[in-house]
């Protein structure tokens, strides 16, 4: 007999998230590790009217293109692909890999030229994503790989993952209604500040909200979700960061990551370890060195790290800066071919000031 919470997941991610209706055309993305919940969604959607298509990577592809690919191929954008992201009305993507470091090898200067090849497509999801022509959602399938970078055991994983995500609930969409409330006065008291000062070890960074639109992450574009976000005005960022837990790109850690800000550009960038690759990405293209996100984590359901950004960003007590591009919907104007989250804990001596005024302390809203 099949797990229940992935039935309750897949009526969820339809229902609540994506708000599929009958005529959408509806695209599923997704490897061979994360079938059961391609299929479940298949299975809704079709219940739904829409016209579901899955796309399904294969184990060791994206190895082969970043290892053999020449130039030419790098930068080759897939028409088909391009088509995808223009045309349907929604788009999930399921994560879930049998291997998460299968690209550990693979040049870091290869991966940043075809972050930089993207870029037109990443703009194409913007856009669409900013003008609600486009409903998207990401989200995790618990895999054999994914629980051992979590440092769990596949069942303990899958709990954690379902337990995120309120499908140990049996009504998850009126629990993510309530998370909708709460975040939503989060939301407001914020949208009141032109400045924030983030205060922590080895961090003092000063950075503009004012004018900015803050966003209610409650369950529709990441599920799980928990989280409020907004685009940092681009020239503002100044100061310093550390950033505690270690940055992940393409199966890769970036260890111990501390950039420093003039003007909103990254001026000083360094890592303990994977400093080659940090640099590659901030040199991909113009955007890339300047944030595109602030974010804060709210859900107290993930209660600790798990080298997943979908899951680690929403850590309770923390923020989280991505450099590279910003969703418009923020009021963000940086673009770039990368968008990349970096994760700043702030639960023991850290602090966020609003226009000067005490707002957060020891990762809780003190408002």
């Amino acid at each position: 007999m099949g797990d229940v919470r992935v039935e309750r997941m897949a009526k969820t991610l339809v229902h609540y998230s994506l708000g599929l209706n009958a005529g959408d055309y509806f695209v599923i993305r997704g490897s061979e590790a994360t079938a059961p919940l391609i299929k479940a969604v298949y299975r809704e959607a079709i219940t739904v009217g829409a016209h579901p298509e899955v796309m399904v990577g294969l184990d060791g592809i994206p190895e082969i293109f970043f290892n053999d690919a020449n130039e030419a191929q790098l930068e080759f954008i897939s028409p088909m692909q391009k088509l995808a992201m223009e045309r349907c009305d929604a788009l999930l993507s399921i994560r879930g890999d049998f291997n998460t470091r299968s690209l550990s090898g693979v040049d870091p200067s290869r991966q940043a030229r075809r972050s930089k090849a993207m870029g037109e497509v990443n703009r194409i999801f913007m856009k669409r994503s900013a003008e609600g022509s486009l409903r998207w959602c990401a989200t995790q399938f618990p895999t054999h790989s994914d629980a051992q970078e979590a440092n769990m055991s596949l069942d303990e994983y899958t709990d954690f993952v379902y337990g995120a995500c309120r499908l140990d609930l049996e009504d998850p969409v009126a629990a993510w209604g309530a998370v909708h409330a709460h975040q939503q006065r989060l939301v407001e008291a914020m949208s009141r500040f032109d400045t924030l000062r983030i205060v922590g070890e080895g961090t003092d960074l000063t950075l503009g909200v004012g004018g900015r639109t803050w966003i209610n992450c409650s369950g529709h574009h990441n599920f799980p979700d928990g989280e409020i976000f907004t685009g940092p005005i681009e020239d503002s960022a100044n100061g310093h960061i550390r950033f505690s837990f270690p940055g992940i790109y393409a199966g890769k850690e970036i260890e111990d990551i501390r950039l420093t800000f003039e003007s909103g550009r990254v001026v000083k960038a360094e890592a303990a370890r994977g400093e080659e690759l940090l640099q590659a990405l901030l040199a991909s293209d113009e955007g890339a060195s300047y944030l595109g996100e602030l974010g804060i984590g709210t859900n107290d359901n993930i209660d600790r790290v798990t080298r997943n950004m979908l899951f680690d960003e929403k850590v309770g007590g923390t923020v989280h800066l991505a450099v590279g591009a910003g969703y418009p919907e923020s009021g963000s104007a940086n673009t770039s071919g990368v968008h990349w989250d970096m994760l700043c804990d702030l639960r023991r001596g850290g602090e966020i000031y609003g226009d000067g005024t005490l707002i957060y302390k020891d990762g809780a809203f003190v408002l």
